[in-house]
């Protein structure tokens, strides 16, 4: 008579669960070694003899397959740490810095006139030449250049009263920011 390897693997499933918690110690882990093993046995039965017991055998392959995955754990623990970054996420106060920044940016690029703004996110947010900024809005090279250094020196000196400001008083974060003026149109 041939021995049904199924049947006796789900007789003895408490038994192997109570073996994979005590290698273990972690029940997902003992779950997912149970199911590994009985994986292992049904795919490799023929190398079940007759006489060999299959309690002694299915022990033998959860102690070797938790051997292995403890290996791989091990080797892959540095890789872990590196990546944790990722997985925590950013400082929350650190995150609200950067986006006021990047908000009073936005702001202040919205106080430039329109031809310096233009030229600002062309060279600067869309990575274009100062050549290809120039063909695209067809004006001279050297318009361009003019352009994109009073809309830079304008932005400094905007998130810097900005700055200034909201370090002298705190409420003022939240405000709109300081107008300069009309500035002319350049």
């Amino acid at each position: 008579m041939a021995r049904d390897i199924r049947v006796e693997l789900v007789e003895m499933m408490p038994r192997l669960r109570r073996f994979a918690v005590a290698l273990t110690r972690s029940l997902v882990d003992a779950d997912d070694l149970v199911q590994t093993a009985c994986e292992r046995a049904l795919s490799r039965g023929e190398q079940l003899r007759s006489e060999t017991k299959i309690g002694a055998w299915m022990y033998m392959i959860m102690r070797n397959l938790w051997i292995d995955e403890i290996r791989v754990r091990r080797s892959h623990q540095y890789d872990q740490v590196e990546i944790a970054h990722a997985v925590m996420g950013d400082d929350g106060e650190a995150l609200m810095e950067r986006s006021n920044a990047l908000a009073a940016v936005r702001r202040a690029l919205l106080e430039l006139p329109m031809q310096q703004r233009v030229a600002l996110i062309l060279i600067c947010v869309e990575g274009m030449s100062y050549k290809e900024t120039a063909e695209i809005l067809a004006i001279p090279i050297g318009t361009v250049t003019s352009r994109v250094a009073r809309g830079r020196q304008a932005l400094h000196k905007q998130l810097t009263i900005s700055s200034s400001a909201s370090v002298a008083d705190p409420d003022l974060r939240t405000s709109r920011p300081i107008r300069l003026g009309a500035g002319g149109k350049h």
